[in-house]
């Protein structure tokens, strides 16, 4: 059985820095893109950075310059480093992946809550 298992969330003041990780563990045979997700309350979940299992990435416009997106593939591991936080980030990210388990499919993890305080 797949899973993804998010880290890193937490409570940080404007201006302050997080780092996010996304462990995928199982019987796992290939995975392709790896995405990080947010819902703010009242929101709906968007996009917030992919990364393809080549490497190149893709960001949303609110977070360009701010986030960058990495992957070890050895360690099925996606990460979210987060600068030069704002309130507006406030929301539950959440891991994504595309791989190959019994059949291709996304998966997604639990959710890890980030708070930015003003």
């Amino acid at each position: 059985q797949v899973q993804l298992v998010e880290s890193g969330g937490g409570l940080v003041q404007t201006g302050g820095s997080l780092t996010l990780s996304c462990a995928a563990s199982g019987s796992i045979f290939s995975i392709n893109d790896m995405n990080w997700y947010r819902q703010a309350p009242g929101k709906l979940r968007e996009l917030v950075a992919g990364i393809t299992s080549g490497g190149t990435t893709k960001y949303a416009d609110s977070v360009q310059g701010r986030f960058t997106i990495s992957r070890d593939n050895a360690k099925n591991t996606v990460y979210l480093q987060m600068n030069s936080l704002k309130p507006e980030d406030t929301a539950v990210y959440y891991c994504n992946a595309n791989l190959a388990g019994v059949t291709w499919r996304n998966y997604w993890g639990q959710g890890t809550q980030v708070t930015v305080s003003s």
